[in-house]
């Protein structure tokens, strides 16, 4: 296999799961590996992906609320950050919401004519 080969299926491999998401990278060209990026070019999968990461913040911040119950010091923050988890699955579910609905719109295509009323792909006289 010729290096030529290998370096165009490197990047290749590294760079489709992506799509045309954003995909950072060092000023080396080495991917950020952090989950917090993990994207895969399609919105709803995104999403889907942001909504269950604000749901394991918020379960990990009641978990610390349960072991921290004689202290309100610390509960008062960690209430504060649990219930920003819930605001934020809440906006995130709105946004997937609007992503459905606007990628469940029907398109329509006019012809490439002169005339301004189209029908089928043919021009009305």
């Amino acid at each position: 296999m010729s290096s030529y080969f290998k370096f165009y299926y490197r990047i290749d491999n590294k760079h489709t799961p992506h799509g045309v998401d954003v995909y950072p990278q060092s000023a080396a060209g080495n991917p950020f590996t952090a989950a917090y990026i993990a994207t895969k070019g399609d919105p709803i999968a995104n999403l889907q992906e942001d909504l269950a990461a604000e749901q394991k913040a918020r379960a990990t911040y009641e978990k610390l609320i349960d072991l921290c119950k004689d202290d309100p010091d610390v509960l008062d923050p960690l209430r504060f950050l649990r219930q920003r988890e819930v605001v934020h699955f809440q906006r995130f579910g709105e946004a997937l919401r609007g992503v459905q609905d606007k990628l469940a719109e029907k398109r329509f295509y006019m012809a490439n004519c002169n005339k301004f009323m189209c029908e089928d792909d043919n021009c009305r006289n």
